[in-house]
């Protein structure tokens, strides 16, 4: 019998849960809908910080740092349908689907505070925008991968190494930690989830607000007052309270967080493609330098590989 962490009514908050959920839920909505766009990114920027609690908590814990680092150069590998889901799960969160929406959009935005607010002139594609861009991207993908593997390390080094395999909520995983690494790693840790869920919410909502309004060719951005965007305001109010409202019922978070990001990687292979294919072109603009080329399709392929595993094993 595998051990499990504390009962699935674990909290980290002392109260009703249904009223933590809609404080969060509204005030997000609230935030998203009615504060201006470029304070509203100022706020999410800040909210940052918090993902640093999970570095502090790594500390806090005894890590064998020899086996952290032997395992980096030479990890383990198993042939097994569930080694390559989590693969997939992991390749998913990575490259997420939504994120091309998001980052896309938000790039729009500030070109479009730069008009309003700077040289009153339309934003060219001259090679210094691409490459703040670039530097913007980049600098993002090393920290979010970055406060990636010192969660990982973290899990591993206490729940794993513990024999706690099964968790059914962040709380739980929390929770779990208390005996494990002591009273201050458990308030890091749990700082840190509550502020990833007050970043991480209003990024989902707004990336499936701007895919939806660019599919139906509907006016929306952030930028925008409420009355002039109401059905792209409609859809972020939406998703985040369908989200609060999933938080309720008897479904496993953590199971529904994992599948989902398994579908992300699964998706996102022939939205890659596609990228790829549009960028390939040579076009009056500037172009990506060919090495970036080659590593997204690098990047493409993999994910099409691991996608092929996936679905060979599950046949298999």
């Amino acid at each position: 019998m595998q051990p499990r962490p504390q009962a699935r009514n674990a909290r980290l908050l002392p109260g009703p849960r249904w009223l933590y959920i809609a404080a969060f839920a509204l005030l997000i909505a609230l935030l998203e809908v009615f504060m201006r766009y470029a304070r509203y990114v100022s706020v999410l920027r800040w909210l940052t910080l918090s993902l640093f609690a999970y570095v502090a908590t790594v500390f806090a814990v005894g890590v064998p740092w020899q086996t952290v680092a032997l395992n980096l150069v030479v990890p383990h590998i198993e042939w097994t349908g569930s080694y390559i889901t989590v693969l997939v799960a992991v390749f998913g969160t990575t490259i997420s689907p939504y994120l091309f929406f998001w980052q896309a959009s938000q790039e729009a935005e500030e070109s479009h505070l730069s008009f309003r607010h700077g040289t009153r002139r339309l934003p060219k594609l001259s090679k210094n925008a691409f490459r703040h861009i670039a530097v913007d991207t980049m600098t993002g993908m090393v920290m979010s991968n970055l406060i990636a593997f010192f969660i990982i390390v973290t899990t591993a080094a206490t729940l794993h190494a513990h024999g706690v395999t099964k968790i059914d909520t962040a709380a739980q995983a929390a929770e779990a930690l208390r005996p494990i690494a002591g009273p201050f790693t458990f308030l890091l840790f749990s700082a840190g989830i509550i502020g990833t869920g007050l970043l991480a919410v209003p990024v989902l909502a707004g990336s499936a607000a701007y895919a939806v309004a660019e599919t139906f060719h509907m006016r929306g951005s952030l930028e925008l007052p409420a009355n002039r965007a109401i059905g792209f305001y409609a859809i972020v109010s939406a998703a985040t309270l369908a989200g609060a409202a999933l938080t309720l019922t008897s479904i496993d978070p953590i199971a529904m967080l994992f599948w989902t990001a398994v579908i992300n990687g699964v998706v996102a292979v022939p939205i890659m493609a596609v990228m790829m294919i549009v960028v390939w072109r040579q076009g009056k603009g500037p172009t990506l330098p060919a090495w970036l080329v080659v590593l997204g399709w690098l990047a493409t392929a993999l994910m099409a590989v691991t996608v092929g595993l996936l679905g060979w094993s599950s046949f298999a």
